[in-house]
């Protein structure tokens, strides 16, 4: 491999870690019936509590690469549904690079229907976050100002989560702030290394169209804006739902895009990939399986991102919405 295709696959992983090492890395997995693994709002919208269990790995065959797990439960906590709470657990390794944390979420939502003849519903959502980092340089025998050799550093931070969703019908809309508060861990990155700076915008909107009795599709976008970086990428989605005797099939597209590329001698390349995604309920499990497969001519590996979501909903209610809603139905 010659010295500049070297050198921008380091500015690209560089830009995969900015995207990622910041709490729980938003990648696709929220299509799997889990919003509120990214949106707090969500925690209690829907007619179940929900319990979704994640596990991400890229580059199989490479060593220390890339891998993700979350466990997350949400439900209401009254009878109308007023209140909801819920609880991530993750664990986030990249490389030398490791994260382990939890959130703690309650949000309140704010009825306008008539019963349930329609589905009016403003929600707000806050998380607290604890995240221990570790760098592992145990291993490590290279020279880099940041991971000191033969010691394994570890520090940890606090932070809050704020979201906002609205449900009208077929229509929804998500706005969250990741990591509102300023944080610094100065026990793993001395000053210049790393921004007081971690938040980052997430908005998502879309809505259902067809015949719950034959095809739903469901259009949507998620877009995420790094506040310290200026850096932002969107998703475009596409996900079709088929009605079956035992639940539900399913199946989505996501084709992900960064609106800023990393330049190499001879041309330049933005982030991007595609993730098919299909999925099963069946009465009240659910299981879903996702790859994505980075596009580009230059890339570090040509195997692709595997991840299993398992579920199961709990707490069921038997009121529904009268709408094709199926985040909250």
């Amino acid at each position: 491999m010659n010295f500049k295709k070297s050198y921008f696959i380091l500015a690209f992983l560089l830009a995969q870690f900015s995207f990622a090492q910041e709490g729980i890395a938003v990648y696709s997995d929220y299509l799997s019936d889990n919003y509120y693994l990214i949106h707090p709002s969500m925690a209690g919208a829907a007619n179940c509590g929900k319990v979704r269990l994640t596990g991400r790995q890229q580059w199989f065959g490479q060593d220390e690469a890339p891998s993700l797990q979350t466990v997350s439960f949400n439900t209401a906590i009254d009878e109308d549904g007023v209140s909801g709470v819920g609880v991530i657990l993750f664990n986030d390794k990249n490389g030398y690079h490791s994260q382990k944390g939890a959130k703690l979420t309650y949000a309140h939502h704010l009825r306008f229907s008539r019963g349930t003849v329609d589905l009016n519903q403003l929600s707000f959502g806050l998380s607290t976050a604890f995240v221990q980092s570790t760098l592992d340089g145990s291993t490590f025998t290279g020279n880099d100002p940041v991971i000191v050799n033969g010691v394994i550093q570890k520090d940890a931070y606090f932070n809050i989560d704020l979201g906002v969703s609205y449900h009208y019908m077929d229509f929804f809309t998500h706005v969250t702030m990741k990591n509102f508060l300023a944080s610094q861990r100065r026990e793993l990155y001395s000053e210049g290394f790393e921004s007081d700076n971690l938040s980052k915008l997430l908005w998502s909107v879309g809505a259902v169209f067809g015949n719950e009795d034959k095809l739903l599709f469901e259009p949507s976008l998620m877009y995420q804006r790094i506040s310290e970086t200026k850096e932002s990428s969107i998703d475009l989605n596409l996900k079709v739902y088929k009605a079956v005797d035992f639940g539900k099939l399913w199946a989505a597209v996501s084709y992900r895009r960064s609106f800023d590329s990393a330049q190499y001698e001879g041309g330049k390349q933005n982030l991007q990939w595609v993730s098919p995604i299909l999925g099963v309920n069946y009465n009240n499990f659910m299981f879903s399986y996702t790859y994505s497969h980075v596009m580009g001519d230059i890339k570090f590996d040509n195997g692709g991102f595997h991840q299993i979501t398992l579920g199961i909903n709990v707490f069921c209610k038997d009121k529904q919405w009268d709408c094709n809603c199926p985040a909250v139905n």
